[in-house]
């Protein structure tokens, strides 16, 4: 049964008050020692558990996988990519067909992203101005124009459960100038996705904190968008080129700059580390296109590091790939077998590996959810942690 919300629950005005945010997200517990929490988010077509690992939807369907097969790896809530559905299949059908949730027979929760930054990857294909980005797009060329009011009536129409406001994301090394302008606009465009958002009783618009690398920027922006009495807020602008260290300040510092009471979402992070290291900081959402884009390469997280099924040295293992997964794949097949499917180009790889990757991230949040709620979430977190050096000591080996 779908649950049902207040009508102005996602009124992004300042006159909602504290008892209504709540209803939207309510923290359950939360870790004395980090800032990690668990909580629960209700949307019009369900609720979902945080932290959560949400995957990668782009094309309206989770690459190599049915919805089916998403549910059974765990997953509450799914992306949808305003870019891609704009173009495909397209605003009419979308229209016609009732939505994003109606035309693919997803019945749990979305989230759409705004399309900004797909449109900001395509580099010499776009002009940005002040309004927004003329781009040629990267089907056939044609010419189009994103700008607030065009993401937010996009995302009206696509009908998510959850909506990210426009936003300049600029990739990195940046310029603290590039950064800053970029910044500046993401703050100008967030006014106008609040002021055109038509949707504001089944949609919870989210603003986006951009700001590149520099805590200043990242401090000034939290301020601007925070100021906006939103569902949520976004860290954006994350793991487009910085090192791994400058990932792990940008996620810490800015954290702190967000809301207690509203849900945090760090955009287009998909690592076991980047996730467990993230909700030690107070993130509840995550996603990325890592899992099935690996899968597709024929490569598989696990506890031990990431697996690359190409190479010969599994072909003769009998083991799962990893021993404490749970996921249909590990219970069923070996690491023999998806060595071989691998090194033959059969597709079906990449289906299994999608379930374990999906399932392993997943996982990982749920082991973490449960820890805080236990109030063990520092023992699991130091696990996660040694766990991780001890892999980067051997990839240091291998060099």
């Amino acid at each position: 049964m779908k649950t049902m919300v207040n009508k102005h629950q996602y009124n992004s005005s300042k006159s909602i008050n504290s008892s209504r945010n709540k209803k939207f997200f309510q923290i359950q517990a939360a870790c004395p020692w980090s800032g990690a929490r668990s909580g629960i988010i209700t949307t019009p077509h369900g609720t979902f558990d945080t932290p959560a690992f949400m995957p990668c939807g782009t094309n309206g369907t989770v690459k190599a996988l049915t919805f089916e097969q998403v549910k059974e790896c765990g997953a509450q809530i799914i992306l949808g990519n305003s870019y891609h559905l704009y173009l495909r299949p397209g605003l009419e059908v979308m229209k016609t067909l009732g939505g994003l949730h109606k035309f693919a027979n997803w019945e749990g929760p979305i989230l759409t992203d705004s399309g900004g930054f797909q449109v900001f990857s395509l580099d010499n294909l776009r002009k940005i101005t002040d309004e927004g980005v003329l781009f040629k797009d990267h089907l056939g060329g044609q010419e189009h124009f994103i700008g607030p009011q065009q993401s937010m009536n996009i995302q009206n129409i696509i009908g998510a459960d959850i909506i990210m406001a426009f936003d300049d994301c600029v990739k990195n090394p940046a310029t603290h100038e590039q950064a800053k302008a970029a910044m500046e606009r993401t703050h100008r465009w967030l006014a106008e996705c609040v002021e055109h958002h038509k949707r504001k009783d089944d949609q919870a618009l989210f603003g986006i904190v951009q700001g590149s690398t520099y805590e200043d920027l990242r401090e000034a922006s939290a301020t601007v968008v925070t100021s906006h009495d939103l569902p949520g807020y976004a860290i954006g602008g994350v793991a487009v080129g910085e090192e791994r260290e400058a990932i792990e300040n940008i996620t810490a510092f800015t954290a702190r700059f967000l809301p207690e009471n509203k849900p945090r979402y760090i955009m287009g992070i998909g690592t076991p580390w980047d996730i467990a290291y993230a909700i030690k900081c107070g993130i509840d959402m995550f996603d990325c296109v890592s899992p099935t884009r690996l899968a597709r390469h024929g490569a598989a997280f696990s506890s031990e590091g990431r697996l690359s099924l190409k190479t010969s040295r599994f072909a003769l293992d009998p083991l799962p790939l990893d021993k404490d997964c749970l996921c249909y794949t590990c219970k069923n097949h070996s690491r023999a077998y998806l060595n071989h499917l691998v090194r033959i180009n059969e597709m079906t790889a990449g289906t299994l590996l999608s379930i374990h990757n999906i399932s392993f991230l997943i996982a990982i949040t749920r082991k973490c959810r449960q820890a805080i709620i236990d109030g063990k979430f520092k023992e699991l977190f130091e696990h996660y942690a040694k766990e991780y050096q001890q892999q980067e000591n051997l990839s240091e080996e291998k060099i």
